[in-house]
């Protein structure tokens, strides 16, 4: 959207909430300036991270960023909450005109007017510490029929929606960088939205990602936000740090020992196959980068059973499926980041958070390692998946 129209919007929207609380706080004398003052500074601090991208002085911009990120996830709640509000408000005196209670209209007001800007603010605040903490390490069985031997007890570290850009930066990775490697995990797999800028802004800060450690590599797939931000240009970083990147492609990892094996179907049994497709709307940025779960199999061994796909949207699921494969790694959903953004997550994806079936398929929705926008996370850990595959 256009910067004036957002502006302009928001505005509005401040407004908004201004009309509907601030005067049932006029019975609470420091209620009002305080809640006055900080709906200012919020609509005119939230447009700060588009201006500041246009800035050429770049030792303001991410202040600027932060400043206006911080109040996008304060209003996001403080919006919610007030419309909240005026339904309880509604519907009590609906359910009060109806039973023939008399209730104490102003005193409702007044308080629930002053609960809905210090619950956005605790929320905020939870939010705040919850997406700046680096992320805890969740553990997942995944049980897979007729799995071979050679591959029970196999690990795949996730990690998912990093996001790396105005709040996310070097010291950040750094952190999940070493948690990770302290895992000890068989391989790695980085599922998509990964950056939210250009090489040239993010170089630096992406770099700790070569340090990554396993016994067969680290994996990545495109997300969304890698065409925002130049996807051609960001796969070649990438590769350039020693991290394969699968576009409709798949490799074939030998588990076990080859010298101890006693034949080439003994071999290609024991293997796993790990592919990646690019983004579900790919095709809408650059038509040879379509995402193709059935196309990354072209020339599997058909020897090799057990196949993992590295996809970056979970609606990718059901072609996955038909294609035969038996673990689909995702993220994009965040789970949600915060409330009530969760309850919408389903309309788009048919995965919020989580490991699913979907008939023969399982499939595990990361919530993500960092965040997106806002640095706020309520309800939704940021996440470290460390997957094991079991014998069903």
């Amino acid at each position: 959207m256009p910067l004036r129209p957002l502006v302009l919007l928001t505005t509005l929207l401040h407004a908004y909430i201004g009309l509907r609380l601030l005067p049932a706080l006029a019975g609470l004398p420091l209620a009002w300036p305080l809640l006055g003052s900080a709906l200012l500074v919020s609509a005119v601090t939230m447009p700060l991270p588009f201006v500041g991208m246009r800035s050429r002085r770049r030792q303001f911009a991410d202040v600027w960023k932060w400043i206006g990120l911080i109040s996008m996830g304060w209003f996001s709640s403080l919006l919610v909450l007030t419309v909240v509000r005026d339904a309880g408000l509604l519907l009590g005196w609906l359910g009060a005109s109806v039973s023939g209670v008399t209730l104490d209209g102003a005193r409702w007001q007044l308080w629930s007017a002053a609960g809905v800007p210090l619950m956005a603010s605790a929320t905020s605040l939870v939010g705040l510490l919850n997406a700046r903490r680096t992320a805890g390490v969740v553990r997942i069985d995944v049980p897979i029929r007729d799995l071979p031997s050679a591959l029970s007890g196999f690990t795949i570290a996730q990690l998912s929606d990093i996001h790396v850009g105005p709040t996310i930066k070097r010291g950040y990775i750094q952190r999940i960088v070493n948690a990770v490697n302290g895992l000890g995990a068989d391989m790695i797999a980085i599922t998509g939205d990964l950056v939210d800028g250009t090489v040239a802004e993010l170089r630096d800060h992406i770099a700790p990602l070569q340090q990554l450690k396993a016994r067969h590599g680290t994996f990545v797939v495109t997300g969304n936000h890698e065409y925002y931000a130049g996807a051609h240009a960001w796969i070649d970083e990438l590769r350039r740090l020693g991290l394969r990147v699968l576009l409709n492609e798949h490799v074939v990892l030998q588990t076990r020992n080859v010298k101890g094996a006693q034949t080439d179907e003994e071999v290609l049994e024991s293997a796993l196959l790990v592919a990646g497709v690019t983004d579900y709307t790919a095709g809408h940025f650059d038509a040879a980068h379509a995402s193709d779960p059935h196309g990354a199999l072209a020339d599997a061994p058909p020897l090799v059973h057990t196949r993992v796909l590295l996809a970056h949207q979970p609606r990718s699921a059901p072609e996955a499926a038909e294609a035969g494969y038996h673990l689909q790694l995702s993220g994009h959903t965040h789970g949600g980041q915060f409330f009530p953004w969760n309850l919408f997550v389903p309309l788009q994806q048919p995965f919020t958070a989580g490991l699913h079936k979907l008939h023969e398929m399982w499939v595990y929705t990361s919530r993500g390692t960092g965040y997106w926008g806002p640095p706020k996370r309520f309800g939704a850990p940021s996440e470290i998946t460390l997957l094991r595959l079991l014998r069903a």
